[in-house]
């Protein structure tokens, strides 16, 4: 059995931390400074990972390739088998004619303000498909609605992965949380409850953020009605609903919540609108009466099945565990005591099968023929190409620099600064879903790490392991995953590096900004962290 190194650089924790870094920095720059693609930086970071592990951290080069095609593996089922579905879906969608009817939807029901389009859309809507779908599919679809308005394709996918933040905790009904329970042995409602402590915070700002971000103080005072009641009706509910009444349907409830109150309010609200931020819809919009409900029902759709087959558990059907052959417990972490499994579970009624059960569903009532349905699928094809390289390159990575134990060089090393650890375990988050692209991994990947580093320096376990879910949300915007699914519906491929550079420097200052409310938390109100 192989027995993992913390500090393999000169017996030292700083200079292995450093080295242990590196993989991350190589994404980091190729992606953010020299604007290469994200599947060239992802593949770079793992042959810098690969030779890290094998030559610094003594790894055994079968057990390193055999972590990295674990990592892809998983990559592919469930979490690209997820957004495979929602890409032919909005494929679909279009091929109908109902995105285009959902286009018109909103440009004549929504004031002539792209500001208002971007809250709606990017925030509203797109939180809803990250509360039944995630894993990317609400940067695919409402970028590509955003281009539809007017929206330059770049600028559409910026604003869309700032807004798929607030969400992202209680994304695809909860798994985020499921599997944070399930790897640090918390109570899940607690935990759960917690990030609904945290969370709710920047949701109300986020908004606000989002807006200046975009146009300035100026756009903020235009519609600032508008963005208080969109970000205070999802954040009251996020609250609401993931402390009294469930976390599972927390990011449903809370999307739904602000997208009828936002919806309603524009609809009574009067204002003057700004010639300046006038809607530029890309091309003709259907006038027809119906189009509405055309536009909506490929959502409607969704959400309901989607949440049916959680709620009747379809997904557990046929399901099955398989104990990854050469890796599953050949390696003894060190930091926790004990050998590391690497299960597979493999669920052919996973949540991407609901999703194509919801497109078929769709692709019936909207009547769409076999030939256009095979031409929706091939199109598919097409565009899942390079993310689907991108994130089994990533989440190899993750997996890798995970069994190697670089991750808890990392991990121990940001653990050692002490009493200010709760600033920095919303970094540790964040930097788990920057490599893995899903705050699902995330958790796996981080979440027991932040409950020993918790127990070693006496702070809240509770408060440590929902930090790494609230944390992970922020990383979401740099994620080289989501920024490659982004562009699978825009033109925008081969501009990763370009819409990286835009977030970056947004997704560290709000991560800093949980960081405060978590060191406020600890040590200030540690009354309001749930048992």
């Amino acid at each position: 059995m192989f027995h993992q190194q913390v500090t393999p650089v000169a017996g030292a924790l700083l200079p292995s931390f450093l080295v242990a870094a590196l993989p991350i920095a190589t994404v980091l720059l190729l992606l953010g400074v020299l604007r290469r693609p994200a599947w060239q930086a992802s593949l770079a970071g793992l042959a810098v990972a690969l030779l890290l592990a094998v030559m610094v951290w003594q790894l055994p080069a079968g057990l390193a390739l055999n972590s990295v095609a674990a990592g892809a593996t998983f990559a592919a089922w469930p979490v690209m088998w997820i957004v495979l579905n929602a890409l032919l879906l909005y494929n679909v969608a279009v091929a109908s004619g109902s995105f285009v009817a959902f286009s018109a939807w909103m440009v004549r029901h929504l004031p002539n303000d792209r500001r208002v389009a971007l809250i709606v859309i990017g925030f509203s809507f797109g939180c809803l498909l990250e509360g039944v779908a995630g894993f990317g599919t609400p940067i695919a679809i409402t970028s590509a609605l955003l281009v539809t308005l007017g929206f330059p394709a770049v600028e559409a996918i910026v604003f869309t992965l700032m807004f798929n933040t607030a969400p992202v905790a209680f994304g695809a009904l909860g798994s985020p949380i499921i599997t944070l329970g399930a790897v640090t042995q918390l109570h899940d409602v607690a935990l759960g409850a917690m990030v609904g402590r945290q969370l709710p915070l920047i949701a109300l700002l986020l908004p606000f953020y989002v807006i200046a971000v975009y146009g300035g103080v100026r756009a903020v005072r235009g519609v600032w009605p508008v963005l208080l009641v969109a970000g205070g009706s999802f954040a009251t509910m996020q609250f609401v609903s993931s402390n009294f009444l469930g976390y599972a349907l927390t990011d449903v409830l809370s999307s739904l919540a602000s997208l009828i109150c936002t919806l309603v309010f524009v609809k009574l609200w009067r204002f003057a609108p700004d010639p300046a931020f006038a809607l530029r819809p890309a091309e003709d919009l259907p006038a027809a009466a119906g189009a509405g409900l055309k536009g909506w029902l490929p959502w409607i759709v969704l959400s309901v099945t989607v949440i049916l087959w959680v709620h009747l558990k379809v997904s557990a059907l046929g399901e099955f565990k398989l104990d990854w052959p050469g890796l599953h417990e050949a390696i003894f972490i060190t930091t926790y005591g004990k050998a590391y499994a690497a299960v597979w579970s493999f669920q052919p009624l996973a949540t991407g099968t609901a999703i194509l059960v919801a497109t078929i569903i769709t692709a019936l009532l909207v009547r769409l023929t076999p030939a256009q349905l095979a031409a929706a699928a091939r199109q598919t094809l097409r565009q899942i190409r390079l993310p689907l390289a991108t994130t089994m390159t990533i989440v190899g990575l993750a997996y890798l620099m995970n069994y190697s134990g670089m991750a808890y060089t990392l991990g121990v090393g940001v653990a050692s600064v002490g009493p200010l650890f709760p600033l920095l375990s919303a970094f540790l988050g964040w930097l788990a879903v920057f490599l893995s692209g899903s705050d699902t991994s995330g958790n796996a990947l981080f979440g027991n790490l932040q409950v020993v580093a918790a127990r070693q320096l006496d702070l809240d376990p509770v408060l440590m392991a929902a930090t790494n879910a609230s944390g992970g949300v922020l990383g979401k915007m740099i994620s080289p995953q989501n920024i490659a699914t982004g562009t699978s519906t825009t033109d925008c491929r081969g501009h990763e590096g370009t819409i990286l550079a835009r977030t970056f420097k947004h997704s560290v200052a709000l991560t800093l900004l949980l960081g405060v409310i978590v060191m406020v938390q600890q040590h200030l109100l540690p009354g309001m962290i749930p048992s």
